[in-house]
């Protein structure tokens, strides 16, 4: 599975320097030089990180080939992707990536099956979209309403208040 780590924004200063919208929370490694980053579109790639710096809170990032404006326009919008597989199993056993998430079967402590989960949210607090058949139902991604998470087993258990899946 592919996961988006960033998306190349507009270029900066003119010898092939480019921003990058960074998706990743490793973004140290993930854009480290000499890292290589499959592209979506995969024509534009795949790309090798050169040089990679901070500047005003923004990553900007120079690929190898890539020395000058015009060329590194053409980049403009360019989702930078890994496999799945590149990421580390996490040592904390209550934190998961959203791709381990999407796809679960979403059942309640007492079984009943509520729908599967479709995406995740994050806002000030993770939500939890539920796809229930009949519209999507958002749940706060919090131990006293997900109490189980079953990755392997392929299900997520909820114990939810009175009137969230009304």
């Amino acid at each position: 599975m592919q996961l988006v780590v960033g998306r190349i924004g507009k270029p900066h200063g003119i010898r092939g320097d480019l921003t990058v919208d960074v998706r990743t929370d490793d973004a140290d490694t993930r854009f480290a030089p000499g890292a290589t980053l499959t592209t979506d579109p995969v024509t534009a790639g795949p790309l090798t990180v050169d040089t990679a710096r901070w500047h005003s809170g923004r990553l900007v990032v120079r690929f190898v080939g890539i020395s000058d404006r015009n060329r590194a326009e053409e980049l403009r919008g360019t989702w930078l992707v890994i496999d799945s597989s590149e990421i580390l199993p996490s040592s904390d056993p209550d934190e998961f990536h959203d791709y381990q998430l999407v796809g679960l079967k979403v059942v309640t402590t007492a079984g009943e099956e509520i729908g599967t989960v479709s995406e995740v949210l994050h806002h000030a607090q993770e939500l939890l979209v539920i796809d229930t058949g009949q519209g999507d139902k958002l749940v706060p991604f919090v131990s006293a309403i997900v109490p189980e998470v079953d990755v392997e087993g392929g299900r997520l258990v909820v114990d939810p208040p009175g009137g969230l899946f009304d």
